[in-house]
Order: C-alpha cells, then structure tokens, then sequence
C-alpha cells in the first residue's frame, strides 16, 4: 500500500509515506527526526509492516484447487498492541501464518526502533499506522463488498494484485515461489496436521532469526535451516522440521555432514556431493531458543561440526541437549 522513506530537510531527517492516489502517486510527511540514525530502523520496520499487511489482501489463496481470499485478522495489529497476540496462534495455512509471524517481528523492531523518541514522533506513526489500516479496509470493502469510499485527495488507492508496496527481492516470503512451496508443503494433510506443521514453522523461523550467524540459510524445500559457517573444513549442519503427511509419526531431525569432492583428483574441488556424518531424531519438538543456542555454538566454533561428526549413537552433540541416533559410519 505504501513505500516509506528517508530524506534530509532543514537538517533533520524526514520520513516520508508514497502512496497511490486518485490524483497519482502522491507522497506526504509522516514525522521529522533529528538523525538519519533514528529515522532509518523506522523507515526499514513501516515499510516491512506495509508489505506484510498489504500483500496477503493482494493475492489469492489457490490451496486445494480453490480461489479464496486470505484474512484479514491481520490487519488489528497494526492499531490494537492487544491483538499482536492472535498473530501468533493461528492455523490458517502456512503461508499465511509465516507473514502473520514476520509482521509480528516488525511491529516489535519498530517498538525498538521508536522505544527513545520523543512523544510527539511516536504520536505521529502511531497516526501512521491508524491510516495505513484504515485505508486498507476501506479499500477491501469496495472491492470485496461494493462500499462506496469517499473520493479525497488522501485517499490510499489499492489495486488488488499489485500492491504498492517494498517488498520485491528484499522479503522473500511474500514471493509467489515461497507461497507456492509452502502451499505443496501442506497438500492434502488435515487440520490437526496443519496445526502441527504451522507450530513447527514458528520455531523454525524463530531460530534462524533469532541466530546470529550470517551463513544460516532458511528453506522451504523442505522446512529446513541449514548452516555451513566459514573455516568448518567442509562441515555443515542441517535442522528439518517434519514432514506434515507423516502426522505425529515424524520427528525433528538435526544433521552433521561434510562434503565430498566428486572426483577426487580435482584439486579445486569443482564440484562436491553431501555426505551424512550422523542424525539426531529429537523426542519433541525443540525450543526456538535451543536452536538458537545450537547455531550460535556453530557460528562461534566452526571446528565443532567435524568433533560432533564422530559422535557416538547414545551420546549427546558436545555441549547441546541433542543426542545422536544414527550414525551412517556404523
């Protein structure tokens, strides 16, 4: 709906919302700080929250062959700190509850992000999102319903399909590539299952964000984070969420493997295949927090994966809760 950004004037930094309109594109002046400093995080979080509140209104839901439209429930949380909560128990589809999770984390970030300016700046975003939410609704009852919305000059146009929005390459959840993966992810499995694999996803994306590691990479084929940090000699590690089809027969897994050259001649190894070292089936799901700490170990000591990669059957990964269950050398 809107794209946010910085500018200097006057010497202050001014943050300023773009829109569509009906006389054109059309920009106004949300709040002035006193340095780029204060006014860039805000700037990153509002045009996070517009994306993640405005593209799921944007798109069809295709799950199971059907054209359906997505929620709206979304869209309290921009104006009522109360209903941030529901943001994080729901079970409408993956995809769907992915973004609800993502706007969570940046209504938090801009909370950060305003936690030390002054009352009349915070005043003015809060006026902010009151608008952005408020104009989205008003333009979903038109297209949805046939209201009539008054025609001003403030008017926020939204364009069902093409949301105004920042998003492109720079939040790939909100991509048709990710929305189509996670949809395949859930094909045909029950409501109790999608429950499961919605919870599962949430810690998933918690720990790898919550990470401090710049080589952790999260991917949806399958719901996996996987982490290959710099000087771990050819080492990886790999955490799977279930597999939803499998219901409460499957596990959360973490791996340890190493990579092997393909033609062993090759000095510069042009090409490698993985290699699994060992596996640890966990009883339960794992705390966002455990993963955390697990990835924040690797990041610090590279050079563990190849001591966790001997690991016995029975014994724990060193310094973790995790226990080894398989090992592929035996």
């Amino acid at each position: 709906m809107t794209i946010y950004s910085l500018h200097a004037n006057r010497g202050k930094s001014q943050i300023l919302a773009t829109f569509d309109s009906p006389k054109g594109v059309a920009s106004s002046t949300v709040t002035s700080l006193s340095s780029p400093d204060l006014a860039a995080p805000i700037v990153d979080a509002l045009n996070r929250i517009s994306a993640l509140a405005t593209v799921p209104l944007s798109v069809f839901d295709h799950r199971e062959g059907k054209v359906n439209e997505y929620p709206q429930r979304h869209l309290a949380a921009l104006t009522d700190r109360e209903a941030r909560a529901d943001l994080l128990v729901g079970a409408h589809s993956l995809w769907y509850e992915y973004v609800c999770l993502e706007l969570h984390r940046a209504l938090s970030d801009l909370d950060a992000a305003t936690a030390a300016v002054p009352p009349p700046v915070l005043t003015a975003i809060t006026v902010e999102l009151e608008t952005e939410a408020r104009e989205l609704r008003n333009a979903l009852a038109e297209y949805s319903e046939g209201v009539d919305v008054p025609e001003t000059d403030e008017r926020r146009d939204w364009d069902f399909g093409h949301p105004f929005v920042a998003y492109d390459g720079g939040m790939e959840m909100l991509g048709t590539e990710m929305r189509e993966q996670l949809d395949r992810a859930e094909d045909g499995i029950s409501s109790e299952e999608r429950a499961r694999a919605v919870a599962n996803l949430r810690v998933l994306v918690t720990a790898h964000a919550q990470c401090s590691s710049e080589q952790t990479a999260l991917d949806s084929r399958p719901l996996s984070i996987f982490s290959e940090p710099y000087d771990s000699d050819g080492y990886y590690l790999s955490v799977h969420t279930p597999e939803p089809r499998k219901g409460e027969a499957a596990s959360w897994e973490i791996e340890i493997g190493h990579w092997e050259s393909d033609d062993p001649e090759d000095e510069d190894c042009g090409s490698a295949t993985g290699s699994s070292d060992v596996r640890c089936e966990l009883p339960g799901p794992p705390s966002a927090d455990g993963l955390t700490r697990l990835l924040d170990e690797v990041e610090r000591q590279p050079a563990i994966l190849a001591k966790w990669a001997g690991t016995h059957v029975g014994a724990s990964l060193d310094g973790t809760e995790f226990a080894v269950t398989h090992s592929y050398d035996d």
